[in-house]
């Protein structure tokens, strides 16, 4: 698959994710999906915050804000649900390596 075969596979999955999520009684913000190479280097370099080889550099990454009954909620493991089924889907959850709200798919051996 190319990068933009992969990234509207991607986009796809993210909107059966959150729908589903709010079927189960989540609500979602989005944080983090792009960052911009002249704020966060090109892919390979590192400016700021985050990897060299991050999947948001791909557009391949996004971190989900969770919450339930109005309660925002912020610990990896509240992510778990989510995580499971994301994985289940094809992604790459970020509860895997302490980033919970980390939602991904991997390319190029980054995830």
């Amino acid at each position: 698959m190319t990068l933009g075969e992969t990234q509207r596979k991607f986009s796809k999955m993210i909107a059966e994710l959150i729908l589903w999520a709010y079927d189960q009684g989540y609500e979602i913000t989005l944080g983090d999906a792009f960052r911009d190479p002249r704020a966060h280097g090109k892919w390979g370099e590192n400016i700021s915050y985050g990897r060299a080889k991050s999947c948001h550099k791909l557009k391949l990454a996004v971190d989900l804000n969770l919450f339930k009954d109005g309660e925002y909620l912020s610990k990896t493991e509240d992510h778990a649900v989510l995580g499971m089924k994301w994985e289940a889907m094809g992604g790459s959850w970020g509860g895997r390596f302490d980033d919970g709200n980390h939602y991904s798919l991997e390319m190029w051996g980054s995830r």
